[in-house]
């Protein structure tokens, strides 16, 4: 069954934000090499297991809000089902090169979300 694997904190302040989650809640957060500026996030639910990780990012725009992401079997399968019962796509599925792919979408109430698709063959 599909289910919210990732997350995606957008920060105007990365260190601030770092500061915020680490200090509060005690998440581990890290930079993940690369061009981009992108930090994991681990999480440790209050049993002390592995919660759900995600990541912080730039935002991008003034009104960018936390995106939850939907690990599903098919991307494909998912936006036929989200624009029949009255959601939309606005962000085209994409190649996540070597680890999937992703699109955004709005459901029928207009509350964002990401979907996740798992394919480390995954090329442009």
């Amino acid at each position: 069954m599909p289910t919210i694997t990732h997350f995606i904190i957008p920060a105007d302040n990365i260190e601030q934000a770092k500061k915020f989650y680490s200090e509060v809640f005690g998440w581990k957060i890290e930079k993940v090499p690369g061009p981009f500026e992108y930090y994991e996030v681990t999480t440790i639910n209050s049993g002390d297991q592995k919660g759900i990780d995600g990541g912080m990012a730039k935002k991008e725009n003034p009104n960018e809000t936390i995106m939850n992401y939907i690990d599903v079997e098919s991307i494909d399968k998912y936006i036929e089902k989200i624009e029949k019962f009255g959601g939309k796509v606005v962000v085209p599925k994409m190649v996540v090169p070597e680890q999937g792919y992703t699109a955004v979408c709005l459901d029928s109430e207009n509350n964002s979300f990401g979907l996740w698709q798992t394919d480390k063959s995954a090329k442009f």
